[in-house]
């Protein structure tokens, strides 16, 4: 059934080489890292904030789990091309110390190079910034502008600047997906497609050129309840009406022709900000709140960077706070992918062993899996479920705890746990599969160039790629999905103690909100990673305060170790010695070039030895 896939083995091959080219350039580099890296050792110590303001400034993409290896993160960022991410613990380890930390008095949100993420990451960063004001600490957020994302923590704050010139940009959240029949259909590309779930639309985009009205029904659900939501917190972080988002995201127009044009008047106007502010003026402010900064302060004021802030957090010895009982988190993020995978994707097989560590280590009472994942080879989410499996039959509790997105594999891989929590607005269910064969027969034929032969068996040649399909590998493909979809929601009906039918009646591929899923008996509670950890540590016996959290992770060899400790005291020894870093290319042609290279990696994943996929896209805008 290999066969079967392949486009997925030439973009795979064409992926593999130009990474293969990308790392050989990239150990280039890193003797000339080496070179620098004792005077990065011995650069200036880490400035010690007193009575100063805590600058949040994030650059990326908030996620569970930074993608790639330390190696390709730090040369990344070097050459200014690096993936731009913010890991969501990093940011809440930062923002929660310092809600006991005297010397923060204040906490600034620079959001411009923010790119958003998930609406339950945002929601656990908000929720802390909650608790950082209740504790008294003044959160002051500034901005040349605000998109929607950015203006989601924008508005926890206490205060909200924005620059004359700037706007509060909000727009809802969308839908939308890219079809290729018809371009298809010019190549003479014929994709054969497998699947069970009218609901289970990943196959869609290349069997039609529109969305089907299951999928428009169904996705509706989810992405109103989404945006209702985000409308829901963010109207009663600023103490606005009921309704006031959407009447400002669809008047926008009228409300900008009343106000002259300017679109910080209409910010202020209808309440979304407390003021407009350059940045001087607002350096100038922040002076006046917590005074002049010293020389080791590259801002105006008196502040510290929550990056540098959360490396003084950490300075302690290897090993410490690691001993006694422990709760373990396994971060599965990305696509499941077969065989073994780097950060930022799941491979099957390293997910198993992750398991099979946590079951063996005797000082890890209970184990926290974080799914934040959309799918993908079934055969590879079915070895990572028997690990899992394993793991629980060694006798400690395993919880699941949902990110952004858990579904269809990311559902799949969750069905072993005791418990299963969820956000409100986490994306699951997707229980459905589905596979897809191309063929270019038609295609070859147009160029004069065709293929003649004979195999031994009725099934010979009926899988090639320059060959119709036969109608015998036709009906095994279908009845091989059909068997799959049958194991799904047995599956899903063991693990959750429902009747088969009443499974397979909130199955077929539909995608559900977080509680939704919980009010069908999908999930079991409502809640983020801290309250999964609390269960977690509960099931197991363990009162709060008498355990500390471990991250299980894939050992890193010791150069990865030591870019990873040491890359941002190299990117400081550059710019001081004045050297130059690469910036990073924001231009049109180099968004459109990494938007066909995530495309390109992403087929590369689909790599299911049979090419059944449980895979959702459902990914809003």
């Amino acid at each position: 059934m290999a066969a079967s896939n392949p486009i997925r083995r030439l973009f795979s091959g064409i992926w593999s080489g130009l990474n293969a080219l990308r790392r050989v350039l990239h150990l280039i580099l890193l003797l000339f890292i080496f070179g620098i890296l004792l005077a990065g050792l011995s650069g200036p110590q880490l400035y010690k904030p007193h009575d100063a303001a805590l600058l949040v400034d994030p650059v990326g993409e908030l996620v569970e789990q930074l993608s790639g290896d330390a190696l390709d993160r730090a040369l990344g960022e070097l050459q200014g091309d690096g993936i731009r991410q913010v890991l969501l613990r990093d940011l809440l380890d930062s923002l929660q110390a310092a809600v006991d930390d005297e010397r923060i008095t204040t906490v600034v949100l620079r959001l411009e190079r923010f790119e958003g993420g998930s609406l339950p990451s945002l929601r656990a960063v908000a929720t802390t910034l909650d608790g950082l004001r209740a504790a008294g600490k003044r959160v002051i957020a500034v901005g040349d502008s605000f998109e929607q994302h950015q203006y989601y923590l924008a508005a926890h704050a206490d205060e909200i600047y924005l620059n004359k010139l700037g706007m509060v940009f909000i727009d809802g959240f969308g839908y939308y997906r890219t079809f290729f029949k018809s371009a298809l259909e010019k190549l003479q590309v014929d994709l054969n497609v497998f699947r069970v779930g009218e609901y289970k639309s990943f196959v869609e985009p290349f069997i039609r050129d529109d969305m089907s009205a299951e999928d428009r029904q169904a996705s509706r659900q989810w992405l109103q309840s989404m945006w209702s939501a985000f409308q829901r917190d963010v109207v009663a972080a600023r103490g606005l009406q009921p309704g006031a988002l959407d009447d400002y995201a669809n008047g926008f127009s009228a409300l900008l022709e009343a106000d002259g044009g300017s679109a910080s008047a209409v910010a202020l106007g209808q309440k979304l900000v407390d003021g407009l502010m350059g940045r001087q003026q607002f350096d100038e402010y922040m002076i006046g709140l917590v005074g002049e900064a010293g020389e080791q302060s590259a801002a105006a004021y008196n502040s510290i960077d929550y990056r540098q802030y959360l490396r003084l957090l950490r300075r302690v010895p290897a090993g410490l706070g690691q001993a006694g009982e422990q709760v373990g988190i396994i971060v599965a993020a990305g696509q499941i992918v077969d065989g073994e995978a780097s950060p930022g994707e799941i491979g099957g097989d390293t997910l198993a062993e992750l398991a099979r560590q946590a079951s063996e280590d005797d000082s890890i009472k209970a184990v926290v899996l974080r799914v934040d994942s959309p799918g993908g080879s079934m055969f590879a989410s079915e070895v990572a479920l028997d690990g899992l499996r394993a793991l629980k039959a060694s006798g400690k509790p395993l919880v699941v705890s949902m990110g952004g997105v858990a579904a269809s594999g990311g559902y799949y891989i969750s069905m072993a746990a005791d418990e299963i929590w969820a956000d409100e607005t986490t994306i699951t269910g997707s229980i459905g599969v589905g596979a897809l064969v191309p063929t270019v027969d038609r295609g070859l034929d147009a160029l004069g160039v065709h293929v003649d032969g004979f195999g031994t068996t009725r099934l010979s040649g009926q899988l090639r790629l320059d060959r119709p399909l036969g109608e015998e590998a036709r009906q095994v493909l279908q009845q091989t999905v059909q068997d799959a979809y049958r194991i799904f929601v047995g599956s899903v009906a063991e693990a959750r103690e429902m009747p088969f039918k009443q499974t397979d009646e909130i199955a077929r591929g539909r995608v559900w909100i977080g509680a939704d899923a919980r009010d069908l008996g999908l999930v079991d509670s409502l809640g983020g990673l801290d309250a999964a950890v609390a269960s977690a540590a509960s099931l197991a016996g363990l009162a709060e305060g008498d355990y500390t959290l471990r991250y299980i992770e894939p050992e890193l060899g010791w150069p990865a170790r030591l870019l990873e400790q040491y890359a941002v005291r190299v990117l400081g020894t550059l710019q001081r010695l004045g050297l130059r870093v690469a910036s990073r290319d924001d231009s049109a042609m180099s968004l459109l070039r990494a938007r066909f290279e995530r495309q390109l990696q992403a087929l590369s994943r689909m790599n299911d030895p049979l090419g059944i996929y449980m895979l959702c896209s459902c990914t809003i805008d």
